[in-house]
């Protein structure tokens, strides 16, 4: 069920020059958010930011009831959130979207691939995933090892791999080419830049392991009203917001064979 609240920014963390995460709560009961899902924050005091921007849920806690949202700074609406601080308020639509499926069965390994802010996700679906005993590969990527930011944060979850276009951190070139990228799994999880996300599908889909991956179409609304964020599949149009941002690869050969 979708709730509107006014959270209170416990915790803020400057990740370098083009990130920062900011820790939520509201004092109450949070709804549960399943990995993969995501919040629209209003921008407020900008007159030129009149939408809500779509965040991926970085990390939930529900002993504590907050939630941490990963940030990329890319325009005037996420520079006017950097500006926030410790006690400001963050008007919060959620949770929103269909997530990764995380029932997998005990023992069973999979993949996660993700790049630049899509590595946001991919932390709370960790989390999940070892608390049901399955074993993690957790492979980021980036052009350089600055634009990994959090990589530390997924070393208790999985085995961590990284792949950078200049070498600067773990093997030089792009995450397919991670030689961790080509061993067996039994699901493969992706977000980040498409170019990226269609390789890992195409990879997938030719050596018929099962893989998920999380579109970033911009999404003005969140509940498929403003269909700014449609994307064709093989079983029709289909609102990112609404329908996914998770898609198995099953459905989706006409977006990744592009």
């Amino acid at each position: 069920m979708k709730e509107i609240h006014n959270f209170s920014i416990l915790e803020r963390r400057q990740l370098g020059s083009r990130y920062f995460a900011l820790v939520l709560g509201h004092g109450g009961r949070m709804q549960p958010v399943a990995p993969g899902q995501f919040v629209e924050v209003l921008v407020e005091g900008s007159r030129d930011v009149m939408l809500r921007r779509p965040i991926s849920v970085h990390d939930v806690d529900e002993e504590k009831g907050t939630m941490t949202l990963l940030i990329q700074i890319v325009g005037n609406g996420t520079r006017k959130l950097a500006e926030l601080g410790v006690g400001d308020k963050l008007n919060v639509v959620y949770p929103l979207g269909h997530g990764f499926t995380s029932d997998l069965r005990p023992q069973t390994s999979a993949l996660l691939v993700g790049g630049g802010a899509g590595i946001a996700p991919l932390l709370h679906l960790s989390k999940v995933l070892k608390a049901k005993s399955v074993s993690c590969t957790i492979l980021l990527g980036g052009r350089t090892a600055e634009l990994i930011p959090v990589r530390d944060e997924f070393n208790p979850y999985g085995r961590l791999c990284i792949a950078t276009d200049d070498g600067s951190m773990g093997h030089k070139g792009l995450v397919v080419e991670h030689p961790a990228f080509s061993e067996s799994y039994d699901m493969i999880y992706t977000c980040g830049p498409t170019p990226m996300m269609k390789a890992v599908a195409r990879s997938a889909a030719e050596r018929g392991i099962r893989c998920e991956v999380s579109l970033e179409n911009m999404m003005a609304c969140g509940v498929g009203a403003c269909l700014c964020c449609v994307t064709d599949t093989d079983d029709g149009h289909r609102c990112v917001c609404k329908d996914g941002p998770v898609f198995d690869i099953s459905t989706m050969r006409k977006w990744y064979e592009k």
